[in-house]
């Protein structure tokens, strides 16, 4: 069975066993020519090229083109013997196999030799039989018989090779969108954690650090005390909304509204409320504020808050410095803090500057944060123009 598989297949021995039963039909009625009333074979003796070649059909998939050299040589015979309808349809069809299955240079090559057999054949009757248009039909059956089936393979194997290449142009399209849908996801995820640790980590932040003070200070005053809890208060809030804010995002796809995302306008009480015992905080706007994208008003907004949040954890005693220029082109923002010295007072990732970073680079801005002569140097570039905003949104 196993060899059986190896030589053919099932659906090939299938049409074999019909073409064997349509050509012992065919020959039962007298399907065949014959060259002369004196030479007529008996049927036994025709009956051995029409097995031959349903033998070949065995072959069609598996060894096309040996199947069609074998099977050549039992149709000369037949044609020796006169030509048969069956034998003929038989051996188109091992022509149309070796053109489909076979090497595209084998169809390239029938095509080429069925075509001059077809016209030997046409001058060849018309020699013999001195009579042009029998040459002409002769020469037309056999363009039909042999030429017909490579011409069909031939579309057969280029609609196949179409399909084929559609079918791996489709992967290929398949497989981008879902690069592409990943690559959204990625950054949807990267926003969102820019966005969790501007909002938890900012205010939580500062809560820490005013309670952990009201907590350790023995002999804080009242006024000290109520100082900072009003902080811790206002963190609190501003914190709630916008995680509200954040959870209307995430559910309903768009913002609360313009109203609910932070704008440079509430940079004042922001800085205002950026305090230690050991640390204060000022502001300083230079400019006329132009109309910003939302995008851009956001990212200068995160930028401050995250500075700050930083000094508050990691800076030393002193006072931080926070400045916001306008210009035709930018938004330039400075904050500059003390550097610390006894190690920081709150555990710190490293995300809040890389998410800085994504900030300004998104908007195609520059970022640059460093010790710059005893001090933290937080600087960013972010452009005004609508383009921009419009890429970062």
């Amino acid at each position: 069975m196993d060899t059986f598989r190896r030589l053919t297949t099932r659906q090939d021995a299938l049409i074999a066993a019909a073409a064997l039963a349509g050509g012992v039909l065919m020959l039962s009625v007298d399907g065949h020519g014959r060259w002369s009333r004196d030479w007529d074979p008996p049927s036994w003796a025709r009956l051995v090229p029409l097995l031959g070649l349903c033998a070949t059909m065995l072959l069609r998939r598996t060894a096309p083109r040996a199947g069609l050299a074998v099977a050549t040589v039992f149709n000369v015979a037949d044609l020796v013997f006169g030509p048969s309808i069956a034998t003929a349809m038989i051996y188109g069809d091992a022509l149309y196999a070796a053109s489909l299955y076979g090497r595209r240079r084998t169809a390239e090559w029938l095509l080429g030799t069925t075509l001059a057999a077809s016209l030997a054949v046409a001058a060849g009757t018309m020699i013999a039989l001195g009579e042009v248009a029998v040459g002409i039909l002769g020469g037309a059956v056999a363009g039909l018989v042999w030429v017909t089936p490579v011409l069909s393979a031939m579309a057969v194997r280029e609609h196949r090779y179409r399909a084929e290449a559609e079918r791996r142009r489709a992967e290929q399209v398949a497989r981008l969108a879902e690069m592409d849908r990943l690559a959204a996801v990625n950054a949807e995820r990267a926003r969102m954690a820019r966005e969790l640790h501007d909002v938890v980590a900012n205010h939580l932040s500062a809560v820490a650090l005013h309670s952990t003070a009201v907590l350790k200070v023995r002999d804080l005053d009242r006024e000290g005390v109520e100082r900072a809890m009003e902080v811790i208060r206002d963190n609190s809030v501003r914190g709630l909304a916008e995680m509200r804010r954040m959870i209307g995002l995430l559910r309903d796809g768009d913002a609360a509204g313009p109203a609910a995302r932070p704008r440079l306008t509430e940079l004042e009480p922001l800085v205002r409320h950026t305090a230690r015992s050991d640390l204060s905080a000022g502001l300083e706007i230079a400019g006329e504020p132009p109309e910003l994208p939302a995008a851009v008003e956001l990212a200068a907004y995160r930028i401050v808050q995250e500075s700050l949040t930083n000094a508050l954890k990691h800076a030393g005693p002193g006072r931080a410095e926070v400045r916001v220029e306008y210009t035709r082109r930018h938004v330039v923002i400075d904050v500059l803090s003390p550097l610390g010295r006894d190690g920081s007072r709150l555990q710190g990732t490293g995300s809040g500057l890389v998410g800085m970073r994504e900030r300004a680079v998104m908007l195609a801005g520059d970022f640059d944060a460093g010790p710059d002569g005893g001090r933290w140097r937080v600087h960013a570039e972010l452009p005004v123009d609508q383009q921009a905003g419009e890429r970062a949104s």
